[in-house]
């Protein structure tokens, strides 16, 4: 008797977390980076297939990138966005506007800089990086990218400039101060 019990708890718990889930996807607004065909060349010929890079946020501060392949346009955005949404990471906001400090990241030969602004200057920022700082839901922000401007690896790396961000709450923490003693 107990056993089923536990069985049934399971099978509810199990189910609950994949509500939660879903209402999460719901959430999550999506945007197609880039779609390219990409080739494999075999003793029988060329073999066509489809590459698609896509990044998902919430505007509050969630935001992820994924990519997927497929034979089919459709088929890899729809892998892209199971792969973005496995990847939401949190970025850390001031006033629900803009970054804590000055970054840089570089994935491959792409390096970006972000910097943050005052209030009113809007995302100045273009392609790839535009599209993740806005899905990440900041409103004020400098970008400049620097070196290639491959848009997937722009796109990377302004993700990555943004997770490298600290607040001065982690620092503290850190540093094992509170937030007054800095």
């Amino acid at each position: 008797m107990a056993n089923e019990e536990n069985k049934v708890k399971n099978t509810e718990r199990k189910f609950n977390n994949k509500k939660s889930f879903e209402s999460k996807k719901m959430l999550l607004e999506d945007k197609v980076i880039s779609i390219s065909r990409v080739t494999k060349v075999t003793k029988g010929g060329r073999h066509f297939r489809f590459s698609a890079t896509v990044a998902v946020g919430n505007r509050k501060g969630l935001v992820g990138i994924g990519s997927g392949k497929a034979n089919e346009v459709p088929e890899a955005i729809k892998k892209a966005l199971q792969a973005a949404n496995k990847n939401v990471v949190k970025v850390a906001l001031i006033d629900n506007r803009t970054i804590p400090h000055e970054a840089t990241a570089k994935v491959g030969r792409a390096v970006v800089l972000i910097k943050p602004a005052k209030k009113g200057t809007g995302v100045i920022a273009g392609g790839a990086a535009r599209a993740i700082l806005e899905l990440a839901g900041i409103k004020d922000i400098v970008s400049k990218s620097l070196g290639s401007n491959t848009q997937v690896n722009v796109a990377k790396a302004t993700l990555e400039a943004l997770k490298s961000e600290r607040t001065p709450a982690k620092i503290a923490a850190l540093r094992g101060k509170k937030v007054e003693e800095l």
